[in-house]
C-alpha cells in the first residue's frame, strides 16, 4: 500500500464502538443493517478532520457533548483512544471528558514503529497535530490525514446547497456534500477537458436523456454559478432541480470518483452512495470505485447486495452490532471457498452466512 494511506485502525470507545482493531486496504466495503454502526465508523473519520481543522470542540458540542461521543457515556467510558497507523508510521490520541462538557487531549502522538511516540502535547483543547514533531514522521502522517475526505450525497431536496447559486471560485476541491458541484466542473472543464468529457459520458450510460452540463457565470452576478443542464440534442438549459434524486447522486459520484488524480483525497469515504440508484448506475459505480482505488485508498459503506456482489470477499468488511457494541472483521475467502462454489456474495449475505444481518 502507499504509505500515505491507513493501514490499520484501532479505536475504543467511540459512540457504538467499543473496541476494534482493523486492517485497511485499499479498497474497503462496509456491509451490514441499520443501527450497526457503519456510521459510525465512517463518523470517526469526520471527527479527524474536524479535529485537525481546530474545530474539535465546536464538533464536540454539535453531536450534543461527550456522552454521545463516548460509548454509552462517560459514565461507562473514561475515554475515547484511537491509533491509526500508516505502514511505518502512526497517530494516537486520547480524549478525555472534562466537567464544562468539553473534550481534553490527555495524549496525543505522532509514533514511528522503530522509535515509538513522539508526544505533541497533553492537556490541550485542540488539535496540536500541525506544530507537529520536527521528524520525517510528519512527512508522511500529516499529508495523509489532511488528505482525507468523506462524501456524503443524501440531501438532493430543492433546498439542497448544490442546488443553490454558488461561488464560482470555490473550486479547489469537491466540497463533501458536493454544495459547490457547479464551480468545480467549471474548472474542470476549463482546465481538464479530458477529464469533464469523461465524467459526461459517465453519466449519459446512466441517463441517456443527458446532453451536458450549462456552465456559465450568472448573469446577474459574475461572481455566481448554478448547476444547469440540457437534454440530449437540445440547447435549452435546465435547473438542477429538474434531475431525479438518482441521476443527481450519480452526478456527484461520477465527479468525486473520475477528477484527475492530482485533485482527489489520499482516502476517500463514502457513506451509502447506492441510495436511490438504478442497478446498471451500481454496476458502474462498482467500477470506478475499483478503478480509484488502485491509486487511492476507498472506504464505503452499502447495504446494497446489488454492490456488494461487484467486489471480492477481501474488499469487505462485516460490521455487526452484538452485546451492546459494533464489530467489525473482514471476510476471509478461504473460510468461505466451499460456499462461493455455489453462492454470490449477495446471497450469501442474506443467508446470514456472513454476518451483518438485522437478525443477529
Amino acid at each position: 500500500m502507499n504509505p500515505n494511506q491507513l493501514s490499520r485502525i484501532v479505536l475504543q470507545g467511540f459512540k457504538s464502538i467499543r473496541q476494534c482493531d482493523l486492517e485497511l486496504k485499499e479498497l474497503n466495503v462496509l456491509i451490514g443493517p441499520n443501527g450497526a454502526g457503519k456510521s459510525n465508523f465512517i463518523g470517526f473519520f469526520r471527527l479527524i478532520q474536524q479535529m485537525q481543522a481546530g474545530n474539535l470542540q465546536h464538533h464536540v458540542s454539535k453531536q450534543g457533548g461527550p456522552d454521545a461521543l463516548l460509548y454509552f457515556g462517560r459514565k461507562k467510558t473514561e475515554k475515547l483512544s484511537a491509533e491509526l497507523y500508516f505502514g511505518n508510521n502512526g497517530y494516537n490520541f486520547v480524549l478525555e471528558p472534562t466537567l464544562d462538557n468539553r473534550m481534553m487531549f490527555a495524549e496525543e502522538n505522532f509514533g514511528w514503529n522503530l522509535g515509538g511516540n513522539r508526544s505533541i502535547g497533553t492537556g490541550h483543547f485542540e488539535s496540536r497535530i500541525h506544530e507537529g514533531t520536527g521528524t520525517l514522521i510528519d512527512h508522511y502522517v500529516l499529508p495523509a490525514i489532511k488528505s482525507w475526505r468523506v462524501y456524503h450525497f443524501h440531501d438532493t431536496s430543492d433546498s439542497a446547497p448544490l442546488k443553490q447559486l454558488q461561488g464560482i471560485n470555490d473550486n479547489a476541491y469537491l466540497r463533501p456534500d458536493a454544495r459547490n458541484l457547479a464551480p468545480f466542473l467549471f474548472l474542470l472543464k476549463n482546465q481538464r477537458a479530458i477529464h469533464y468529457e469523461r465524467i459526461v459520458k459517465t453519466i449519459k450510460l446512466v441517463a441517456p436523456f443527458f446532453g451536458d452540463f450549462y456552465l456559465r457565470p450568472n448573469p446577474a452576478n459574475k461572481d455566481q454559478i448554478e448547476l444547469e443542464w440540457t437534454e440530449k440534442g437540445e440547447d435549452i438549459p435546465f435547473k438542477a432541480h429538474l434531475l431525479s434524486d438518482g441521476t443527481l447522486r450519480f452526478i456527484c459520484l461520477a465527479t468525486v470518483l473520475m477528477q484527475p488524480e492530482e485533485f482527489q483525497p489520499e482516502t476517500i469515504l463514502i457513506d451509502e452512495p447506492e441510495l436511490g440508484l438504478h442497478p446498471f448506475a451500481i454496476h458502474l459505480l462498482a467500477s470506478m470505485l475499483r478503478s480509484v482505488s488502485k491509486k487511492r485508498q476507498v472506504i464505503v459503506s452499502t447495504q446494497s447486495a446489488d454492490l456488494l456482489n461487484e467486489f471480492s470477499p477481501e474488499d469487505v468488511i462485516v460490521v455487526d452490532r452484538n452485546e451492546g457494541g459494533t464489530h467489525l472483521h473482514r471476510l476471509d475467502r478461504p473460510s468461505l471457498a466451499s460456499w462461493l462454489e455455489e453462492y454470490s456474495l449477495a446471497e450469501l449475505w442474506q443467508k446470514n452466512i456472513l454476518g451483518g444481518r438485522p437478525s443477529q
